[in-house]
């Protein structure tokens, strides 16, 4: 369908999905949400797209996150079910996610990111939660999945001083994946994207449930239990790519996987 606030590009296995509003820094307003919605429901549908990529347009920003002028103006802030940009809380989502981070991202913009399994960022990337600032709090996500990828301390001097973080430092606190010369970002985030559609797809969407699943099991022991009963993990087991992998290996081929 066409779009008016984003942009989605496949090609082969890969969607790319741009956040499309540049002359606001891609901040997120309710038409915008429900694009992603929509977007993201069909990357999840369809058979033939195995990773996405989620990038803003023009070279500042990612996303600025909720577009406040708009909320200021009377707009009304509607968002799916899925959650801020259709993503935040998107939770049976077993598909990879890089977020190819180009600029600044702000508050929601951010919290977009940390949605996603990878954040690959240009080394103008900035990273923030500023929302305390304008007497908000980061309540799409942010509040909660920054203190699971970096620990609850480093995330808290994020969080309670709404500072800037570059590209280099959110590396080196866990929650960048890369960094990238800006020239580089979009080309660098396929190849990773393109590594990852080498692997065997319900392979990779049972490790990724599994991995998030696990993370709010009591125990290990638990998580250890109970990731049989994970369904994209269950859907490994009955897969044709569960033969298709160990049969190449043994026919000293590569794999011809078909993600089902």
């Amino acid at each position: 369908m066409a779009y008016e606030f984003i942009k989605v590009d496949r090609a082969g296995p890969v969607t790319t999905i741009t956040l499309n509003r540049p002359d606001v820094m891609n901040a997120m307003h309710s038409p915008a949400h429900f694009e992603m919605d929509e977007a993201l429901n069909a990357f999840a549908a369809d058979p033939e797209q195995w990773v996405g990529i989620i990038t803003g347009a023009g070279d500042r920003a990612f996303s600025a996150g909720n577009d406040l002028k708009y909320q200021a103006s009377g707009g009304q802030m509607r968002s799916p079910p899925s959650g801020f940009a259709g993503i935040t809380a998107r939770f049976d989502l077993t598909k990879p996610l890089i977020a190819a981070v180009n600029g600044v991202a702000m508050g929601g913009g951010f919290e977009i990111a940390l949605a996603c399994d990878i954040i690959v960022a240009s080394e103008t990337a900035v990273f923030s939660l500023p929302e305390p600032r304008v007497g908000l709090a980061a309540l799409a996500g942010g509040l909660h999945r920054l203190p699971r990828a970096i620990g609850v301390k480093r995330a808290m001097g994020m969080i309670l001083t709404a500072r800037r973080v570059s590209a280099a430092e959110g590396k080196e606190l866990g929650f960048v994946y890369e960094v990238t010369a800006p020239q580089d970002l979009i080309r660098r985030a396929n190849e990773i994207a393109a590594g990852i559609c080498e692997l065997g797809p319900m392979s990779i969407r049972a490790s990724k449930e599994a991995v998030l699943k696990g993370l709010d099991e009591p125990s290990l022991e638990a998580a250890l239990k109970g990731q049989n009963k994970y369904p994209a993990v269950a859907a490994l087991y009955t897969s044709e790519d569960f033969k298709e992998g160990p049969l190449a290996f043994a026919q000293k081929r590569a794999p011809s996987w078909k993600g089902r």
